[in-house]
């Protein structure tokens, strides 16, 4: 057949081809579920752009201060509109995920005030952010407090410990929606919702900050649907669809993201300034794309689940387990696998496929991180990537893909690649 043929030429047997295609046939029906959610969400965004008017002058270039970019201003006023919040704060400014996060927590956090994330510890880079590692400029050295409530053993909410931690110093809390380089259950919107009305139950007053990040368009909600103040995201993962080159959003609350906008520009300064640079037309279209973009990472994630359970390595979520986010965990067990899996994800990329990927001491982690990612945009997660801390048990992170087909693709490839080393044999 052509399509074996054309497979084979990319390095993929036709015995992991083979397999691929059986798991397929299994997933006819979740994979229908999906597309179903993608069309929900595609009708949810063209609405939002639609009921703030995007005409072409929204792609207009600004420059210097960014004055009067009305183009800028709609394309806050559509995320604001689809995650039904009050403000949006979409800026090229913000570098990744994490400078957002950082964004909004040191806005609303000054000293003596107390952040608490009841889901255990945060991603490795938030944690010189926070100052649980000691870092320059983090929330500890201007005296913001922080403590946890690790999450129970089955992965659920520690209620008790929850109510037992909020005092009269908590003034917000952050919850990290997905899993992060933990093997623990990433959450679903219902569940940050329920989370959420019980911290507000508690002290109505409290913030509650959602780290979306890897979230977007998976379900039909956002947390902001369910009494987020903010959700925060990166727009080089899922919001971004692949064509955003940098940005990261905050929407929320006017009066949260008012104060975010002071702390990225300046006081007195706030929204008003920040020039677009041209980068507009990607971020509109990206945001556009980005449900179908979700869609088809969401596939390759559970494509990944069911092909490595079925090999007998232990998947998070586990292959019949509902999605929220794009993420996908599988434990290896050593790092020659792991260097494996990633050798062939970077082989399937279009860019950069010819790179040999090695562990090495990124910025932001305390331990070497193997990463492969021939993306088009540098760190772009929503590409076809996967990454993971060398360290047990050995984990390693799949997500992305612009296409399905990509990302298909890229799991045959890992699978070949642990197949070329001996460490997976099929029968």
């Amino acid at each position: 057949m052509e399509l074996d043929a054309m497979y084979a030429q990319l390095g993929v047997s036709a015995a992991v081809l083979q397999l691929g295609e059986r798991v397929l046939e299994s997933l006819k029906d979740r994979f229908a579920e999906i597309d179903a959610t993608a069309e929900f969400n595609q009708a949810k965004v063209l609405h939002a752009m639609q009921n703030n008017r995007v005409n072409a002058t929204c792609f207009a270039a600004t420059t210097g201060y960014g004055y009067d970019d009305m183009g800028r201003e709609i394309l806050e006023k559509v995320y604001a509109d689809c995650f039904h919040t009050e403000a949006a704060l979409v800026r090229p400014q913000i570098t990744c995920g994490t400078h957002a996060l950082a964004v909004a927590l040191s806005s609303q956090l000054g000293p003596g005030d107390e952040l608490l994330s009841p889901v255990g510890r945060p991603y490795d880079t938030l944690e010189e952010v926070i100052g649980i590692r000691p870092s320059p400029c983090s929330l500890a050295e201007y005296g913001v407090q922080y403590r946890q409530v690790d999450l129970l053993p089955d992965g659920s909410f520690d209620y008790d410990g929850i109510r037992a931690a909020i005092n009269d110093k908590t003034k917000l809390v952050t919850i990290q929606r997905s899993k992060g380089y933990q093997t623990r259950p990433s959450f679903s919107v219902k569940q940050i919702g329920e989370l959420i009305r019980f911290i507000k139950g508690i002290k109505p007053d409290v913030l509650c900050m959602v780290d979306n990040c890897y979230g977007e368009f998976v379900e039909r909600i956002e947390p902001s649907d369910v009494g987020a103040d903010m959700i925060v995201g990166s727009l080089i993962k899922n919001p971004g669809g692949g064509l955003a080159p940098i940005g990261g959003y905050i929407c929320g609350t006017a009066a949260c993201v008012e104060r975010c906008a002071y702390r990225l520009s300046a006081p007195g300064l706030g929204q008003e300034v920040g020039a677009n640079l041209g980068v507009l037309p990607s971020f509109y279209q990206g945001f556009f794309l980005a449900p179908t973009v979700v869609a088809g990472a969401l596939k390759g994630a559970i494509f990944a689940a069911n092909i490595y359970e079925q090999l007998g390595f232990k998947v998070i979520p586990n292959s019949t387990e509902s999605r929220h986010d794009i993420i996908q965990a599988v434990e290896l067990g050593s790092r020659e696998a792991m260097v494996a899996f990633c050798k062939g994800i970077q082989a399937a990329a279009p860019v950069d496929s010819y790179v040999t990927p090695e562990p090495w001491a990124m910025p932001g982690y305390d331990t070497d991180v193997i990463m492969a990612a021939g993306a088009f945009v540098q760190g772009s997660s929503i590409e076809l990537s996967a990454d993971g801390p060398i360290r047990p048990p050995y984990a390693v992170y799949f997500q992305g893909g612009l296409t399905w087909y990509h990302a298909k693709l890229g799991i045959l490839q890992s699978l070949q690649k642990l197949v070329d080393a001996g460490i997976v044999t099929l029968a």
